[in-house]
């Protein structure tokens, strides 16, 4: 998630741990380099049902509502990431694209 990178009143924990898998998945591209191609990818607003659970579990209504109008003004369909990925599998084995971030156009 782009969390990992900025992160929002209400959202600390869920960004320190996108940050976590960022800083995890860098030691692991370190430790295994020229045996595995590590890439974090970070997706903004997404149309998944991961974003609906996440503002659905939000306790402060103010906070979920804003959040619902926010997908609804941003989200990105899903097959826009996977283009992404795509792009990272398809490089030559001797390329490693570490991170990819990954967000709509109208997503600041």
């Amino acid at each position: 998630s782009t969390s990992a990178r900025k992160t929002v009143p209400g959202q600390a924990v869920y960004s320190g741990t996108k940050a976590a898998v960022t800083a995890i998945s860098d030691g692991l591209r370190q430790e295994l380099v020229g045996r595995v191609r590590v890439t974090v990818v970070h997706p903004g607003v997404t149309a998944t049902e991961g974003v609906d659970v996440l503002i659905q579990s939000m306790n402060d209504p103010k906070l979920r509502e804003q959040m619902t109008q926010w997908r609804d003004a941003l989200a990105m369909p899903p097959d826009a990431v996977a283009r992404a990925i795509e792009y990272a599998i398809e490089q030559p084995d001797d390329v490693n694209v570490g991170e990819l971030v990954v967000r709509p156009s109208k997503q600041a």
